[in-house]
C-alpha cells in the first residue's frame, strides 16, 4: 500500500490491483459508516482509492501514517439483491470474441450470463462502471481501432471488465450484447443505476 496526501484535505491510496481496491473501499466505507472515518467522497479505481473531503491536514497526515498498518477484510459478497439486466447477444463481435476463447457463438452468451459481476469503479462517462467478476476465459483486447460511435446500452468487453455503454459515444470494447435498461437518467435519485460494490448479472433475452 502507498498512501500519497493529495493537497491538504485528501489522500490518494494505491493498492495491488483491484480486488485491493475493492476490499479497501469496502473497509473505508464501513468504517465512515461506523463514524470512525471523515471524508466526504471515498471514490475507488482500477488500483487507487481517493479519500477527499478530510477534516484538515492533521488528519491528512494522520490517516497517511496509520493506513499502513491498517487489516483490511477481504472482499465479501454483501446482503444487497444482485441487479439483473435483461441482454440480448446479439453484438457485431460475438464471433471474435467466441474465437478468442475458443467456443461456439453461442456459449459466449452462456459464459457471460453465468458470471456474477461487482461494480469495481465508475468513470469514462456518467453512468458507465467497470464489472469485474468473468473468470475461467482469456482477457479480450480492445479493438484494434475503437468505433466512432457506439449505441446506448451496449455491452461490451475489454480487459478484465464487463461495461454497458449508458449513452452512444466513441468506444474501443468488443461488444457482445445489447439491453434496453437505462443506465444514467438524470431525472432519476441517483441518476446512476450501477455504483461500486452493485452485484450484476446479465440475464440472456431472446433474440
Amino acid at each position: 500500500m502507498r498512501v500519497l496526501p493529495m493537497g491538504e484535505r485528501a489522500l490518494l491510496v494505491e493498492v495491488a490491483d483491484g480486488t485491493a481496491a475493492a476490499a479497501l473501499h469496502a473497509e473505508l466505507l464501513r468504517r465512515r459508516a461506523a463514524g470512525s472515518l471523515q471524508a466526504r467522497e471515498i471514490v475507488p479505481a482500477a488500483r487507487t482509492v481517493l479519500l477527499d473531503g478530510l477534516p484538515g491536514p492533521d488528519e491528512v497526515r494522520r490517516l497517511a501514517t496509520r493506513l499502513p498498518s491498517w487489516e483490511i477484510p477481504p472482499l465479501t459478497a454483501r446482503a444487497e439483491d444482485v441487479l439483473e439486466l435483461p441482454v440480448r447477444y446479439d453484438g457485431p463481435d460475438l464471433a471474435d470474441v467466441a474465437a478468442l476463447w475458443g467456443v461456439p457463438v453461442p456459449e459466449v452468451a452462456r459464459i457471460h450470463s453465468a458470471a456474477e459481476f461487482r461494480v469495481a469503479f465508475c468513470g469514462f462517462a456518467p453512468g458507465f462502471g467497470y464489472l469485474t467478476g468473468l473468470g475461467g476465459v482469456p482477457e479480450v483486447p480492445r479493438r484494434a481501432t475503437p468505433r466512432t460511435a457506439v449505441p446506448a446500452g451496449s455491452v461490451g468487453l475489454a480487459g478484465p471488465y464487463t461495461g454497458v455503454y449508458p449513452r452512444a459515444s466513441p468506444g474501443g470494447w468488443q461488444l457482445i450484447g445489447t439491453t434496453r435498461t437505462v443506465l444514467w437518467d438524470h431525472a432519476r435519485v441517483p441518476a446512476a443505476l450501477l455504483a461500486p460494490g452493485t452485484r450484476v448479472r446479465f440475464v440472456p433475452e431472446a433474440r
